[in-house]
């Protein structure tokens, strides 16, 4: 047994309440090391052979916080419950109609008893006031059809599930666009759900160049006396090709785009889906067309894909701390990556699954998100201050390392126990990721094919993040040194833990003082110090080096212009990330964390903790 490396009220306090296996007849965990032993016993038990050797360093690697699994893995793995270790899934395409409709809620109510947030494209369902084809009915629009995932959503939570979390998504030319965009402004509206824009290439050439932007349909599903008769083609949510779209009317791109603007900095959401680059990057994109993310946005998926998600947690690996000789373990770190990966890739093994055609898709991509917590007190133990250019190099080094550690050791994996079934040579190594791959990788690739088509995504990690002793989560910047966190108990209520940041309280205890009026060093820079630039830059840095892709809230102070905020989207979309979120203090989303005082206005799911776990 080893020392129980959870060390602050609040890790006790999550791995009891989130994490802890209660049992029958006392067979559970007793104390957190009984929670990594049978994890640990759990996913080495898919191993072909060594499994008690293998068992040994997936537990010690748990017991000493140095890999951080999805919070799935962690409540369900070795309980011998039917519950899915994936933390969420992109569902079905929603068919448009009544059975079509009650069909993909039922999937969505059923994936998340099991405990996975699901994420849905809802462009397939008509426009409001628009007439079908066939029989003449006269469309609500997919707006009030969420309001029935969301009534779902939250009778499941007031059974005693855990906390729903969903994404929906619209596309930027569904003629129901605006009322999607403005759907959070009431705050009473769609709160189980986070909202995102699909944001194509042609849409922001279109606001560059202030022209009119259509809103159209397939008009295969459209009566004849629906819109004008003028037809374009688009490849619309659910179709590989293009099909023929009956524009119903048009509207500015520039209002349409100010729109969007304007409600996520009023209210936080919709945040944007950059959907033509998120399919230009996807490794494979030779078999699928993906039109939605998981419900925090770090892995685009197809219909009934799913999130095997983990994270690196860094500051462990950070020798000689607020030292001149402070230094990233890189070592250590790469042989942590191979272990995680093989872990990840057994999770897949190991899992339940809710719906047969989810099992389908993970087995056949054996797609794995393993990312990083912990970036922002590592860079401070390193002496780092987060907005600089030597923080943004560094981090970059690092999660290209990490990449291609990952990409090496699915390689090994494919030797030893088979590619992954959706692997074809050729158009794999076509790729636009893949191409930028070193090119002993790529042969590597040619040779011995890979494990896993996707490895690398950078999670929130907000619930992981508090278990390992309040680190910084993913890589955010640092919220605040002390801050009273909120935390909501299983009868949805909420307790209030005043917590000290990871690295702040290691330096204390090296001897740094910040007492009344007391500086703290320049390094120590909180997320409301930095200009939404250097979140921007941290992000960027390190999305050239993520396969899937990277969730981050971009904190914007209440009192931030709007005309500045006007071009952060834009900044985004320029810098190649494949989306972006903001969150700009408001009375209709709240706050989950505060500096003074744990009073706020009750929160949701699409809070800056978008952590689903």
């Amino acid at each position: 047994m080893t020392a129980d490396a959870l060390t602050t009220p609040i890790a006790r306090h999550i791995w009891e309440t989130k994490y802890r296996w209660h049992g029958e007849h006392g067979n559970g965990d007793r104390r957190p090391d009984d929670t990594w032993r049978r994890v640990a016993r759990a996913l080495a038990a898919v191993e072909p052979r060594d499994r008690s050797a293998w068992e040994e360093r997936f537990y010690h690697s748990l017991a000493q916080l140095r890999f951080l699994p999805g919070g799935r893995i962690l409540a369900g793995a070795g309980t011998g419950r039917r519950v899915t270790l994936f933390n969420c899934f992109v569902m079905g395409l929603i068919e448009d109609s009544m059975d079509g409709i009650f069909e993909a809620l039922k999937e969505g109510a059923l994936t998340m008893q099991q405990g996975g947030g699901v994420g849905y494209d809802f462009s397939t369902l008509r426009p409001a006031g628009s007439r079908a084809r066939r029989g003449g009915t006269i469309a609500s629009g997919p707006v009030s059809f969420m309001r029935i995932w969301d009534s779902m959503c939250e009778t499941l939570i007031s059974t005693g599930n855990r906390r729903g979390a969903m994404m929906g998504v619209l596309r930027c030319d569904h003629p129901d666009i605006e009322t999607f965009i403005d759907a959070k402004r009431d705050g009473h509206e769609l709160r189980q759900f986070n909202l995102s824009v699909l944001v194509t290439d042609d849409f922001l050439q279109a606001v560059r160049e202030d022209r009119d932007w259509p809103l159209l349909f397939p008009a295969a599903q459209l009566d004849g006396t629906t819109g004008h008769g003028e037809t374009l083609p688009r490849a619309w949510s659910g179709q590989r090709e293009a099909v023929p779209c009956r524009v119903l009317r048009r509207v500015s791109a520039r209002a349409l785009w100010e729109r969007l603007l304007r409600a996520s900095y009023d209210v936080a959401e919709p945040g944007v889906l950059f959907i033509d680059r998120i399919n230009r990057l996807d490794n494979l994109a030779y078999r699928e067309r993906i039109s939605a993310t998981n419900p925090c946005g770090e892995i685009p998926l197809p219909p009934y894909g799913a999130c095997d998600l983990g994270s690196l947690n860094l500051p462990r690996f950070v020798r000689q701390p607020f030292t001149p000789r402070a230094r990233l373990d890189l070592a250590a770190i790469e042989a942590e990556t191979r272990l995680a990966v093989r872990l990840l890739d057994n999770v897949i093994d190991a899992s339940h699954f809710p719906l047969p055609r989810q099992q389908a898709q993970a087995q056949g991509s054996r797609r794995i998100g393993l990312g990083i917590t912990g970036l922002a007190d590592a860079l401070l133990m390193l002496g780092m201050a987060y907005g600089e250019a030597a923080a943004r190099d560094t981090a970059a080094d690092l999660m290209r390392r990490i990449c291609h550690t990952a990409y090496r050791t699915s390689c090994e994996l494919a030797r030893e126990k088979g590619v992954f079934p959706f692997f074809e040579r050729e158009p794999y190594l076509r790729g636009e990721f893949i191409r930028r791959l070193p090119a002993e990788l790529r042969r590597q690739i040619a040779e011995q094919g890979l494990r896993n088509s996707h490895l690398t995504a950078i999670a929130p990690t907000g619930t992981i993040s508090l278990l390992a002793n309040n680190v910084s989560s993913g890589l955010e910047p640092v919220f605040d040194f002390h801050v009273q966190r909120r935390i909501r108990q299983a009868d949805g209520s909420y307790r209030t833990f005043a917590v000290e940041d990871y690295a702040h309280a290691l330096w204390r205890r090296q001897g740094g003082k910040a007492g009344q009026g007391a500086a703290l060093p320049a390094a120590f820079v909180s997320a409301r110090e930095l200009p939404p630039e250097a979140h921007l830059g941290m992000q960027a840095a390190l999305q050239p080096h993520v396969d899937n892709a990277i969730a981050k809230t971009i904190n914007i102070p209440g009192d931030y212009p709007f005309d500045a905020y006007r071009s952060i989207f834009e900044q985004a979309y320029a810098l190649g990330l494949k989306g972006c979120t903001t969150f700009r203090p408001n009375p209709v989303t709240g706050a989950i964390l505060s500096r003074e005082t744990a009073e706020a206005a009750p929160v949701h799911c699409c809070d800056i903790d978008r952590e689903p776990a």
